[in-house]
């Protein structure tokens, strides 16, 4: 069986595609490589890229890529709705065919230390790479953001693990981790009080008592003027898209709000589209088996 790694990068920069090209080029440059997907958001001013290869050369790809955006983006200039830390704000790697989680997580410790070594720019672990239960939490390490980071990093609990306890002086921080497949799902409100969306967010999100493998948070959308909930289904077995759709929903009509429409960023497992065809369709006795496109693969 073929050593398959994904790897999913966020970048800080959705508003300039000429600077996001650049980036995916660095990707596709390396052999034994393949390029999934990329996306940009304007209100988050970020770039998501996906793509899959062999373990040494997603690595290899994942470095370039990083090495590229410390060039082309400048932290100091960066404004976006999306929380973030550095040029390059985070680096999954993620196994999907023949590989371990142990070896995703020796990727990222070995990239990690690369980016600090080379490049000058501190690095956090993260998720099933962290060296610190404190650090699993993406959200735990991004705390306070570019700014935030800037005035707390040279505290000894804020120290990186790798690299110098400064920032890098446009390129930030990154943060490389190892996780399961993650689905991005952005929920759109018909409204712009987006308090309504960070109460909904609170509803929903696991550390604050809903959904055990869901994190989300309630963001502005500027240039379509609707609040958003930002989410991230961390494990879409446990917390199935439709029934986060569906709290989501009966959350909003607690303060008078409807749903505008949902967005999926970035790939997503086809079975957790078809739980939801399951679900509205109340479908019976559907085999999974029956989606073609599977067949054809089997």
């Amino acid at each position: 069986m073929a050593k398959i790694v994904q790897c999913v990068p966020n970048f800080s920069e959705g508003r300039r595609k000429e600077v996001v090209e650049t980036i995916v080029a660095e990707i596709e440059g390396v052999g034994g490589v393949k390029l999934l997907d990329w996306q940009t958001n304007e209100s988050h001013n970020r770039a998501v890229v996906t793509f899959v290869g062999e373990p040494d050369a997603v690595k290899e790809a994942a470095f370039k890529a990083a090495r590229k955006a410390a060039e082309v983006i400048n932290m100091e200039e960066h404004k976006g709705a999306h929380p973030r830390m550095g040029a390059t704000d985070v680096i999954p790697f993620i196994p999907i065919s023949g590989v371990t989680m142990d070896e995703c997580i020796d990727l990222a410790r070995e990239l990690g230390r690369r980016i600090a070594e080379e490049l000058k720019i501190p690095v956090y672990l993260y998720e099933e790479a962290a060296f610190r239960a404190e650090r699993k939490n993406l959200a735990a390490v991004r705390k306070g953001e570019y700014e935030g980071l800037k005035e707390t990093i040279s505290l000894p609990e804020r120290h990186p693990d790798f690299g110098a306890p400064r920032l890098h002086p446009t390129a930030g921080a990154t943060a490389v981790g190892a996780r399961p497949p993650l689905i991005a799902f952005n929920i759109n409100l018909d409204t712009d009080d987006v308090s309504i969306a960070k109460k909904i967010a609170r509803a929903i999100r696991g550390s604050s008592g809903g959904f055990r493998d869901v994190k989300a948070l309630g963001i502005m959308m500027e240039e379509r003027n609707v609040a958003q909930v930002t989410i991230n289904m961390c494990n879409y077995k446990t917390a199935p898209l439709y029934r986060v759709f569906e709290v989501v929903k009966a959350e909003a009509a607690r303060y008078g709000v409807n749903v505008l429409g949902s967005e999926i960023v970035g790939l997503t497992p086809a079975d957790a589209l078809i739980e939801v065809a399951e679900y509205y369709l109340r479908l019976e006795g559907f085999r999974k088996d029956q989606v073609l496109e599977k067949r054809l693969q089997e």
